[in-house]
């Protein structure tokens, strides 16, 4: 198994439960749509920095898939959250700060918030 089926198949899962194109993975990853494909597709790989941010995407994307329907964790994503004083968790993953959106979906998990 290369390393290019298994980002295939986080960008899959992405999809399946974050309701998520390969063009939101590039806007919030910064990068050009037919980059994201051509990882899909198995001709490229993301650098290490991009690499990181999309793991840390599909770990996010599948802890919302314990609360949310896939349309719904997307409207998540792109919703100005209380929890993060009104920024939207997007722009908080595009800005690289993806332990700030762990930290509030932990405290979901914990109950805290429900």
């Amino acid at each position: 198994m290369t390393a290019n089926n298994a980002i295939a198949r986080k960008l899959n899962a992405i999809r399946m439960k974050g309701a998520m194109q390969s063009v939101d993975v590039a806007n919030l990853l910064g990068l050009r749509p037919e980059t994201v494909s051509r990882w899909n597709q198995g001709k490229a790989f993301p650098r290490p920095g991009a690499e990181r941010t999309l793991l840390e995407l599909d770990y996010i994307v599948d802890e919302l898939s314990d609360f949310y329907e896939p349309a719904d964790a997307r409207l998540w994503l792109y919703s100005p959250q209380k929890l993060l004083d009104g920024a939207r968790p997007a722009d908080l993953i595009q800005a690289g700060d993806t332990q700030r959106v762990i930290e509030i979906i932990d405290q979901l998990r914990d109950g805290v918030y429900l």
